[in-house]
């Protein structure tokens, strides 16, 4: 069983540093959060929290108050499978809401699609915005060489679709059958369609960072693709309803 509770002692912020550079292998001087910083916002109220299973810690969390009465999650890492991520963000969504928050906000990289799967189906979340290159070219294990795009996600903690969701109840995003798809994989790559419908899908990758391991050009060519169909769709107003088929983004005019 998973047990999830905030963390206060420098002893456990070692241990998670230690748990997110065995997941990213940052290059020296490069690390997302830091002991010390990670103690400062524990210290001062932010939100710093590990998953465990048994004495082993096999997640973590931290974010900071933001803008508007949110909690920001500025990362999380967790190891494989177990649902642990699941129940990071339960956790999360029970601290914001005992401290009178509405809102969580979270950045992630729009082409990792069991990430968009995880967030848009599984929590329900909806992106609000899209940020290219928002951190620069990355240098770890994971990101390296590429452009750090992000999309801006946003999770109403008491919508309806959310408490469902949080109850471990079904919820699936509803795609009119005339939605047209705007961005298709098709053997591999990244082929723009039709844009001029009320609903649109918007395809990413099955294996980002496979691609960027095995075929660098293929993974440049679906970020510069994401970043103008999707990011472009976003940029006119349209919303981002839901991820649907494990597989495409569905976007709708407003």
């Amino acid at each position: 069983m998973i047990a999830v509770r905030e963390l206060h002692e420098i002893e456990e912020f070692v241990r998670v540093h230690a748990l997110f550079d065995d997941i990213w292998h940052f290059g020296p001087g490069e690390p997302p959060i830091t002991v010390e910083l990670m103690r400062a916002l524990s210290h001062a109220g932010g939100y710093v929290a590990g998953a465990f299973d048994g004495d082993r810690l096999v997640g973590a969390s931290a974010g900071f108050l933001a803008a508007g009465g949110a909690l920001h999650s500025h990362v999380t890492g967790t190891a494989a499978g177990r649902g642990v991520g699941f129940e990071l963000k339960l956790h999360q969504r029970r601290w914001a809401l005992e401290r009178g928050l509405e809102r969580i906000t979270w950045t992630y990289d729009p082409l990792v699609r069991r990430n968009a799967h995880f967030n848009l189906a599984k929590l329900g979340a909806r992106p609000r915005e899209y940020l290219p290159n928002f951190y620069g070219v990355m240098g770890d294990a994971i990101n390296r060489g590429d452009e750090s795009d992000r999309l801006v996600a946003d999770w109403p903690l008491s919508a309806p679709h959310v408490v469902a969701l949080a109850r471990r109840e079904p919820y699936v995003t509803p795609v009119p059958d005339d939605a047209v798809v705007a961005l298709a994989d098709e053997g591999g790559r990244p082929v723009p369609g039709l844009v001029d419908a009320g609903t649109v899908l918007v395809a990413v990758p099955a294996d980002i960072e496979g691609l960027r391991r095995t075929d660098p050009g293929a993974a440049k060519a679906w970020r510069h693709a994401v970043r103008d169909v999707l990011g472009g769709l976003m940029a006119e107003g349209r919303t981002v309803t839901g991820f649907t088929g494990k597989s495409y983004y569905v976007v709708e005019r407003s």
